[in-house]
């Protein structure tokens, strides 16, 4: 399922593939979903979902481009950057990749609005 990301409702906008996992599938079931983004590290922007996901095996490695579900939190993330930090335990299960506009999501203001729906 390819999905995608309108910041602040503007045109900046990414589209993304949603990997055929059990959480990936949850995901989609909660679109259209809106989340306040917060900068993480400087290498993630992410928001809390409005309940958890079924969640698979996390993983402490991460891509540039990748969408991954922080279970503890109920957090979405996207990855801007690497930077060879760890994710620690219970890992991110990644969900997803962007496959354009990552730009849209790593220049967005903290506290920017981010509006996920399915894309067509």
């Amino acid at each position: 399922m390819r999905i995608r990301l309108t910041v602040d409702g503007a045109s900046a906008t990414a589209t993304a593939r949603l990997y055929d996992t059990a959480t990936a599938r949850d995901l989609a079931s909660l679109l259209p979903v809106t989340l306040t983004l917060h900068d993480l590290g400087g290498r993630e922007k992410a928001g809390a979902l409005p309940r958890a996901l079924a969640a698979d095996e996390g993983q402490s490695d991460y891509r540039a481009g990748q969408l991954g579900y922080w279970s503890p939190s109920h957090d979405l993330a996207v990855y801007y950057h690497e930077d060879g930090f760890r994710i620690p335990s219970p890992g991110t299960v990644m969900v997803g990749e962007i496959e354009s506009g990552l730009d849209a999501i790593s220049s967005a203001e903290d506290d920017a609005i981010v509006r996920i729906t399915a894309a067509e």
